[in-house]
């Protein structure tokens, strides 16, 4: 077997395994070893091969590594759904107690209940939403 076709073979084998494990760390390596591939498709020696393929891995490794650690600490930047109310302001419709209430927020009209036992919000107070539970939002100020 040519020596282009294992490395292809290697390409793959690493691509497939970056997408199985979503680390970010296997797809330099494919990127190396496809440009090895392509070298020795043209007629390189397996030393060239070898060489390509490992300044292109650390290149891609030194260049991509620090931004896919940066993009790892940030925050979600799209939440959906319930979890995209969570953190929001609301404004008391009615009286909020631990049994239940009513506050405005985003456009519409949501049964609450308070978060922490004890606490109570009139109408016209500004609370927090902490927590979407069922079809209620559970606050605080």
């Amino acid at each position: 077997m040519d020596d282009w076709v294992l490395w292809l073979i290697a390409a793959v084998i690493l691509g497939v395994g970056e997408m199985a494990t979503m680390s970010f760390f296997l797809a330099p390596f494919a990127g190396g070893a496809l440009l090895a591939a392509l070298v020795s498709g043209l007629g390189a020696g397996l030393g060239i091969s070898l060489l390509v393929a490992l300044v292109v891995s650390v290149i891609l490794v030194a260049a991509l590594r620090p931004l896919a650690r940066s993009h790892k600490r940030q925050p979600p930047q799209i939440r959906t759904g319930t979890a995209a109310l969570v953190g929001r302001e609301g404004l008391v419709l009615e009286r909020i107690t631990q049994d239940g209430g009513l506050i405005k927020f985003e456009g519409e009209q949501w049964s609450a209940r308070t978060y922490a036992e004890g606490q109570v919000f009139e109408p016209g107070t500004r609370v927090s939403v902490v927590e979407i539970r069922g079809a209620h939002a559970l606050v605080t100020d």
